[in-house]
């Protein structure tokens, strides 16, 4: 999928460093409600971002405005050291791909990868060589003379990349683009994007309510909620780090136990007392560790501050087998994940078994949560 085009947007050498995308205490309202709350954020240029959380949070809302498709209530927003929250949508060097692609039925894919350029009075030598490392880009160099009706779901994702990027944008936005397909092939293009991404360098922020999808594409993650970010940061600091629970519960599995401090100590609510890392967290706090974190064994060699507990399902699911032990400590069961492992070598239902886990793989978090 090489390509030796280089995007006109793309800025080379030390002045590539730094911000490409800035909201300085953006707020959006809809009458009365505020979709939005003091948004601050800096994209660096280059970088693949991505905007996650549930429905209703706000990401699609901070896509649209860096796109001009709506305007901040209060606030501003920078592409590059220039202020762009005043420019409509065609002086902004942003373009969008949208999760139905919005491909026209009537032209080849050639012609929908040419439509901008036609638009902006490109020169037709100029536009057909751009038009060939678009496609090129993507990989459908061969399909060119073909409708959007021949062809796949992810074909006609790609196409909507190229004729995004054909005009050479400083940044791509791309608002849950993958969300219509098939795991599978869902899998599969978060590949590509991050190859073409790569390849084009152009500033990528992509929304997602899907957490893997953001962890296996994202360079930082802002994870959003009531239209906040709770959390910014690698995917790594974000899953292994939460600082709040809801960050905590939203990325990946999590167990969570209710605790109250004494010293270094965490004290469960059945008076088991355990270590773990305090974090500058006090009082009353949520210990949280994830399945993985997790060991189980016989009572009788089970290390000083294991918990008590009844295995009471065990499932294979291929990769790992996810096993749920009841506790005096948690009305739900703590869940367990044991990679590799044959489904013979689980524990067996209504046995008594040890829980623990290392110190420095429990994270407390504050327990009054907005």
């Amino acid at each position: 999928m090489a390509v030796t085009a280089t995007p006109a947007a793309r800025v080379s050498g030390p002045e590539s460093r730094g911000a490409g995308i800035e909201l300085r205490k953006v707020t959006k309202r809809y009458g009365g409600n505020i979709a939005l709350r003091e948004i601050d954020v800096q994209i660096e240029d280059g970088e693949f971002f991505c905007l996650l959380g549930p429905s209703g949070c706000g990401k699609t809302t901070t896509l649209n405005l860096i796109g001009g498709f709506v305007g901040p209530s209060e606030g501003t927003i920078w592409l590059r050291g220039k202020r762009i929250d005043t420019l409509p949508p065609h002086k902004r060097p942003v373009n969008t791909v949208f999760q139905s692609y919005a491909l026209f039925p009537h032209m080849s894919v050639r012609d929908n990868v040419a439509f901008g350029l036609k638009m902006d009075r490109v020169n037709r030598a100029e536009t057909g060589r751009r038009v060939d490392e678009a496609l090129a880009l993507v990989g459908l160099e061969e399909f060119g003379s073909r409708s959007p009706a021949q062809l796949s779901g992810g074909q006609q994702q790609r196409v909507a990349v190229a004729r995004a990027l054909v005009k050479r944008p400083a940044v791509l936005l791309l608002d849950e683009p993958l969300g219509a397909l098939d795991l599978k092939l869902r899998q599969r293009l978060q590949v590509e994007l991050s190859e073409i991404h790569r390849e084009v360098g152009t500033t990528f922020v992509y929304v997602t309510h899907d957490q893997e999808e953001a962890m296996s594409m994202a360079d930082r993650i802002a994870v959003m909620n009531l239209g906040r970010i709770e959390q910014l940061g690698t995917p790594f600091e974000i899953y292994r780090h939460p600082t709040s629970r809801f960050v905590a519960d939203f990325i990946g599995d999590a167990n969570f136990l209710e605790v109250r401090l004494d010293g270094d100590v965490a004290v469960l609510t059945d008076g088991t007392r355990v270590r773990c890392e305090r974090g500058g967290v006090r009082g009353q706090a949520s210990l949280m560790v994830r399945p993985e974190a997790l060991r189980v064994g016989d009572l009788d060699a089970a290390p000083t501050g294991a918990l008590k507990g009844r295995v009471v399902q065990s499932s294979f699911l291929g990769t790992r087998l996810r096993i749920a032990i009841a506790t005096a400590c948690s009305e739900a069961p703590l869940i367990v994940a044991l990679p590799g492992e044959a489904p013979a070598s689980a524990p067996a239902e209504e046995i008594e078994v040890a829980v623990w886990w290392e110190p420095a793989d429990a994270i407390l978090l504050p327990a009054d949560e907005r």
